[in-house]
């Protein structure tokens, strides 16, 4: 009789063993497939913010475009470059106004402005649209040039003009009659200012506007003021946009800033704005009229602004410095829409440079001979420079994103109005002469400190929730309480916010203390009745099964923060005055903002729990069970055991559990964004809000111009992000591996 068992039945298992070996090798290689499609979309949105980011940091390029001479230029006084740079105007000592193409120089248009010369010339800003000419007699001549623009046959057209917006006939500035030698202009709605060097004396005069309801025309009544202590010898006027100040520099380096709002002008300062020894070479306003550009013969460039001084008082402070081109500086053109400027010195160079960025993008020889005259196109696309021999020359500008430099985005910079460096974010404003503010800081900062309150609230209680319920909790409730906790994870975060936002703030502001006695009271009540239970007798205590005790807490937990909220307005009339806010300002000097840290932190925490929570409590209960009862039955006890063997089995878990809830915290942006804030400052203070990368992107990304700084700007903060992100992540798994290889063999 044979004892070999029953052959297998080969045709019947084939065609299922073949199926199943066919899905394994699906599932295989689609899993394979859609692990490598996750790495190259992150690759690829890398690459993207790359992409759009790259362009910032391009330093600025120059071509030359034209090089001639104009025929019959005469000597000239001020030119000017119409918005595309196709045309300019130069204005002569002769009293000409030429029209030239910019590319080969071919005159298109001459004016003759007046039959005499043309003493001085002053223009009311950067894009010389108003021009005051100074034509003898203490007369000056007010005029703007134009570029109409047509298109006749689909053709662009552009026909120069002259216009006389305040008549054809001069102004007095100067009542006796005396030549003038140089001269400063503005116009606002309601005035003209024109100040004038005549005769060695400084002479203001202010013409008040008054409008015809019936034919529209502008009548100027004058009013003249004369200056007290002008003991220099002025070579420079400047006035500033408000009409408010006045400067008078001589080539010495000296200035005297006075103050002309009143009926007599007076003297606020005097500064030297150059090394002694060291002459003024040339002197103008940044756009916005606040501060002062300043080119010494020895090639030294600065910027100068009006600083709040210990007294209260604005006084001008040299604020930053440029790198030193070797040469006398000739002059200095502001951009027309940036804080940016060119400068032209005696070597031939012209020079690009960024206030904000402080730094030099571009120096470029432009000429062998000593440049003598500038003009910047409105778009800052192009220049066109005159040199001593009478040459022009014109080039073209590339230089999209001057304002980003290193120390724009992550240090220190002292912007106009503010007393001192500082970091800010502020990338819009009502105003036309606005700087933007591109400091990454308070937001990288923000970012973290969000994060470290929301870690605060939440590591403790989802690790120490995640310890019970693994191992010390009931089969039975840890079957309900851990899906519980895990269903949190669901809740969208724009619900959180809106929650934290206009619930949980106001609630926390009006019961200030009780918030913070939530925090004594509540560990201190837990402790207690746990004592008290340890206390009672086991005939008592044995009616509650075993990991069932923390049912008995939530009843306990209740009540306390029923109590500690009760107490809230007692403790307050009681140790606060009836205010706790504003005891703190008074008392510490610490502002209460109503959207601040601490909401964030229980707002974020409340999110950020349920992550933590599950992926430590799978740790923890997947440790072998032999090792909890190898421990035991060598005589340790089960606290022993969890602390020496369980929790150092599971610190891998655990400690990614910690990671992955920090990537939710830095990444979350709808909490934010509803429960602070929004403002971008960097405070420590738990009581102040903040504004982090991720919740300034979903503000600011719709309102954005794309391909504009501010734009990439965006991006970069989302490759900050990006980056950020990967590293931590990054050193977070090398930790853990480390921690894997040394507790495995336990």
């Amino acid at each position: 009789m044979s004892t070999q068992p029953p052959a297998l039945d080969n045709s019947a298992l084939s065609p299922r063993h073949r199926w199943r070996m066919l899905k394994d090798r699906f599932a295989r290689h689609a899993v394979g497939v859609g692990g490598i499609s996750v790495i190259i979309a992150i690759v690829l949105i890398f690459f993207y913010l790359v992409y759009v980011v790259f362009p910032l940091f391009l330093p600025a390029e120059v071509e030359k475009r034209g090089d001639f001479t104009l025929s019959d230029g005469g000597e000239g006084l001020f030119m000017a470059l119409e918005e595309q740079s196709g045309f300019a105007v130069r204005y002569t000592r002769d009293g000409r106004a030429l029209f030239f193409d910019t590319i080969n120089g071919n005159i298109v248009s001459e004016e003759q402005l007046w039959d005499g010369p043309i003493e001085a010339l002053a223009s009311d800003g950067p894009d010389g649209r108003l021009l005051a000419l100074a034509v003898g007699d203490g007369q000056v001549l007010l005029l703007r040039h134009r570029f109409l623009i047509s298109y006749p046959n689909d053709q662009r057209t552009v026909t120069p003009r002259i216009d006389y917006p305040y008549g054809e006939e001069p102004l007095e500035v100067d009542p006796q009659g005396r030549a003038i030698e140089h001269l400063a202009l503005r116009d606002g709605e309601e005035q003209l200012s024109i100040a004038a060097l005549a005769g060695g004396d400084l002479q203001l005069a202010r013409f008040i506007k008054e409008e015809s309801f019936l034919d529209e025309s502008v009548t100027l009544e004058p009013e003249y003021s004369g200056f007290e202590g002008v003991d220099i010898a002025v070579e420079h006027l400047l006035m500033d946009l408000g009409q408010a100040h006045l400067y008078a520099a001589a080539i010495s380096g000296e200035l005297l800033h006075y103050d002309i709002r009143g009926d007599e002008p007076s003297l606020i300062e005097r500064v030297s704005l150059t090394p002694k020894g060291v002459a003024l070479g040339a002197i103008d306003f940044l756009i916005g009229g606040n501060s002062l550009l300043v080119g010494s013969f020895d090639g030294s460039l600065s910027q100068w602004f009006p600083v709040r001084d210990e007294n209260n008082r604005n006084r001008l402070q040299r604020v930053r410095g440029f790198e030193n081109s070797g040469s006398a500086i000739a002059q200095v053109g502001t951009e027309h829409r940036r804080k940016g400027f060119f400068s032209i010195d005696t070597g031939g160079r012209v020079g690009i440079h960024h206030t904000t960025a402080e730094r030099t993008l571009l120096t470029t020889q432009v000429s062998d001979a000593p440049l003598v005259a500038l003009a910047v196109s409105p778009r800052a696309n192009a220049f066109l420079a005159e040199d001593a021999e009478g040459r022009l020359h014109f080039w073209g500008v590339h230089n999209e994103h001057p304002e980003v430099s290193w120390s724009s985005l992550w240090g220190e910079v002292h912007y106009e109005g503010y007393a001192e460096a500082d970091y800010i974010w502020q990338s819009s404003s009502a105003s036309n002469d606005f700087e933007p503010k591109f400091s990454l800081m308070p937001l990288a900062f923000g970012t973290l400190k969000a994060a470290f309150y929301a870690m605060l609230v939440a590591v403790p209680l989802a690790i120490l929730g995640a310890i019970f319920t693994a191992y010390f909790m009931a089969p039975r409730m840890r079957k309900v309480v851990k899906p519980s906790i895990e269903i949190m994870e669901a809740l969208p975060t724009v619900i959180l916010g809106f929650l934290a936002g206009l619930w949980l703030a106001p609630v926390v502001e009006s019961h200030l203390p009780g918030v913070f006695a939530l925090f004594i009271i509540m560990p201190l009540g837990i402790l207690l009745f746990a004592f008290t239970w340890r206390s009672l007798p086991e005939a008592i205590r044995i009616r509650v099964p075993e990991g069932w005790e923390a049912a008995l807490l939530i009843p306990v937990v209740i009540f306390l923060g029923w109590l500690s909220f009760t107490l809230s307005a007692p403790m307050e009339h009681l140790f606060f005055a009836g205010d706790m806010r504003a005891w703190m300002q008074s008392e510490l000097g610490i502002g209460f903002d109503q959207r601040n840290s601490l909401v964030v932190g229980l707002a974020m925490g409340f999110a950020v729990i349920p992550t933590i929570f599950s992926i430590t409590e799978d740790a923890i209960f997947s440790v072998p069970k032999h090792l909890s009862y190898g421990s035991l039955a060598l005589g340790a006890t089960p606290w022993q055991t969890l602390t020496r063997v369980v929790i150092l089995t599971a610190s891998p878990g655990i400690f990614s559990a910690v990671m992955i809830g920090l990537g939710r915290a830095v990444g979350e942006t709808m909490i934010v964004l509803m429960a602070t804030g929004n403002t971008p400052v960097m405070d420590f203070s738990i009581f102040q809000g903040m504004r982090t990368l991720s919740a300034n992107i979903a503000v600011e990304m719709p309102e954005s111009e794309v391909a504009s700084t501010h734009y990439r700007v965006l991006f970069l903060a989302a490759l900050v992000l990006f980056l950020f992100t990967f590293v931590f992540n990054t050193m977070a798994e090398i930790v853990r591996q480390r921690l894997r290889r040394k507790y495995s063999s336990l």
